[in-house]
């Protein structure tokens, strides 16, 4: 036990020796290599901060790279398909101003945006032009609406909505860009208005010169002013169209109206100009082209509440009052309409002056006198234009067309009764025409040649107007009075006729009891002879009836009843008195002979 315990005191000495040892060497050693751990911990922080020195500037070089691009893709403008990456590289850009995502110069950065703006503002207004051009439409086409191409739309759509997104004072108050931004904006649909107002104008003009055209060359007024009316509803319908798609497609909405009005102007200025020129037409002779007033009238009444529509759209922005080019033309148009009643009526009373009273005299009175024409046509297409006479007659006040007359009569309010103002103005008219055939036959210089220029202008009124009227509708505005005005002066003029032209053929066959013996007899013969040949002659010269075959056999029946058996009965009572050894030379024709030559004249 003394070994072991002393061997353990003696390693335990030699270990604390050499404990002693290793401790000294230890601090020896960290004596000697402290200077380099301190310069190498001094190189690896070093190391680190290059490290993260370059990284950084990669990262730099890198967003440099990006900038370059996006700046490169930004002055290329948007390309074809390539909307979308337009869009996304716009959108960057703003949000770099917006969260200084990058120590980008913000300025530059607003300018590389306004760039961005204006390039899709410019394919913007390619669009548009691309729609707002074209071949206009072929005289004579439907032109009830204006399309706007679709393939076009598809593409205007999506630019339109991200147009909308740009930064604009009212939105973005804070983007340094965005004050010019709207200026360019505003600019572009300035230019929207401009081009969709022009190409509005070329669709439509060439078809309102076309009616204009086809007045010239004498097409049917009445139609010539439905055409117009047409026209004008597809100018207000075509208008009434941009608005919508101005809405759709506004790069700015809240300047929809301005825009609008900017739109109509060229569009209403033709519009005026054409109605103007139809004015201007009608007024060469608005007896003759009265009905185009009258039925272009009538078509635009219909249309007031579609202007009225127009018009509100146009002064939605900010309330301004705008022209109103649709009212104008139609007070204008009723103008002439107001004067058309009065002065046709004027024109039917006027005498005849000796040139016109002399146009009907000897073998000319067959002829049916402009008067009697003028006033059939004139009546005949009052039914296909009533509302619009009505409306004239009414505001001009019943009676009040009686022009010289020194009556006026207060104008009435439109009531259901609406066709009396219309019969009261028929009735006036008729008689006026009345007058004045009954004047101009009463100065013909032979009046057997007046009766037949009266019998032949009263029955064609009466035909044509009572009895077949060209428009059926005419007889529901017909008055009882204006109808007998007609029948009882026919009556008259066929009286007359039969006094002026066959009394004296009764005359000479009549016994006079001064005249007595087998000279008499033989005078009252040959006179009788004498007034059938000039008869004959007459009418050969002044045909009866020659368009009105009924009342021309009706007439020549009567003629042979009146004349024929009195002929006979005198013929058979002087044959039996002998009153001549040669009775064949003063009855130059047996009776059967004489009607056969009256009945030549009314066949």
């Amino acid at each position: 036990m003394d070994d072991e315990s002393a061997e353990i005191e003696l390693l335990e000495q030699n270990l604390a020796k050499t404990r002693q040892i290793s401790q000294r060497m230890t601090s020896k050693l960290e004596k000697t290599i402290l200077p380099l751990y301190t310069s190498t911990q001094v190189l690896t922080r070093r190391g680190g901060n290059i490290e993260k020195a370059l990284l950084k500037i990669d990262e730099v070089a890198s967003n440099q790279e990006g900038v370059a691009a996006e700046e490169a893709l930004i002055l290329r403008g948007p390309q074809p398909n390539q909307l979308e990456t337009y869009k996304d590289a716009l959108e960057r850009l703003n949000a770099s101003i917006a969260f200084k995502a990058n120590a980008r110069d913000s300025s530059d950065t607003a300018r590389l945006v306004e760039t961005g703006a204006k390039k899709l503002a410019q394919l913007y207004t390619k669009l548009v032009a691309e729609g707002s051009s074209g071949s206009i439409p072929l005289p004579g086409a439907n032109i009830s609406s204006n399309p706007f191409p679709p393939s076009l739309l598809s593409t205007l759509r999506p630019l339109v909505s991200f147009l909308r997104t740009l930064p604009v004072p009212s939105t973005h108050p804070s983007h340094p860009a965005a004050p010019s931004i709207f200026s360019c904006l505003k600019e572009a649909q300035r230019g929207y208005a401009d081009m969709r107002g022009t190409w509005t104008r070329r669709f439509l003009e060439s078809s309102g010169k076309r009616i204009l055209d086809r007045a010239e060359t004498g097409i049917d007024p009445i139609e010539i002013g439905k055409e117009f009316g047409s026209w004008t509803q597809s100018v207000f319908s075509i208008a009434r169209d941009e608005y919508d798609l101005l809405v759709e497609l506004s790069a700015i909405p809240g300047q929809v109206g301005s825009s609008y009005t900017l739109l109509l102007n060229p569009v209403l200025a033709m519009f005026s100009t054409t109605s103007t020129s139809l004015v201007a037409f009608v007024k060469r002779s608005l007896h003759k082209y009265g009905f185009v007033a009258l039925s272009a009238y009538e078509a635009l009444l219909g249309l007031q509440p579609l202007w009225e529509e127009v018009a509100r759209l146009r002064g939605s922005d900010g309330g301004r009052k705008e022209s109103n080019e649709f009212r104008d033309a139609l007070q204008t148009i009723k103008s002439l309409c107001l004067r058309l009643f009065p002065e046709v009526l004027a024109d039917v009373k006027l005498p005849p002056s000796m040139a016109s009273a002399n146009k009907f005299g000897d073998t000319n009175t067959g002829i049916l006198a402009d008067t009697t024409t003028n006033t059939v046509a004139f009546l005949n297409r009052i039914p296909e234009v009533f509302s619009a006479s009505t409306d004239i007659l009414y505001s001009l006040g019943d009676g009040n067309w009686k022009m010289g007359e020194g009556v006026r009569v207060a104008k009435s309010a439109k009531t259901e009764a609406a066709p009396n103002v219309l019969e009261h103005y028929i009735y006036d008219f008729v008689c006026a025409a009345v007058s004045n055939i009954t004047t101009v036959a009463d100065t013909q210089r032979r009046p057997p040649f007046g009766t037949v220029f009266r019998l032949n202008n009263i029955a064609y009124l009466r035909k044509h107007i009572v009895l077949d009227p060209q428009h059926d509708a005419l007889i529901d505005y017909l008055s009882k009075p204006t109808q007998e005005v007609l029948n009882s002066n026919f009556r008259t003029a066929k009286s007359a006729y039969f006094d002026a032209n066959f009394s004296p053929l009764m005359q000479a066959l009549t016994d006079d009891p001064k005249e007595k013996g087998k000279t008499a007899t033989k005078e009252k013969f040959t006179r009788f002879y004498d007034l059938l040949d000039e008869v004959l002659e007459r009418h050969r010269m002044a045909p009866v009836l020659e368009d009105d075959e009924e009342s021309r056999e009706q007439i020549g029946s009567d003629v042979i009843k009146f004349v024929i058996p009195s002929l006979k009965a005198f013929t058979q009572k002087h044959k039996e008195k002998e009153f001549s050894k040669n009775p064949q030379k003063y009855i130059k024709m047996p009776a059967d002979e004489v009607e056969n030559r009256l009945k030549s004249i009314y066949r």
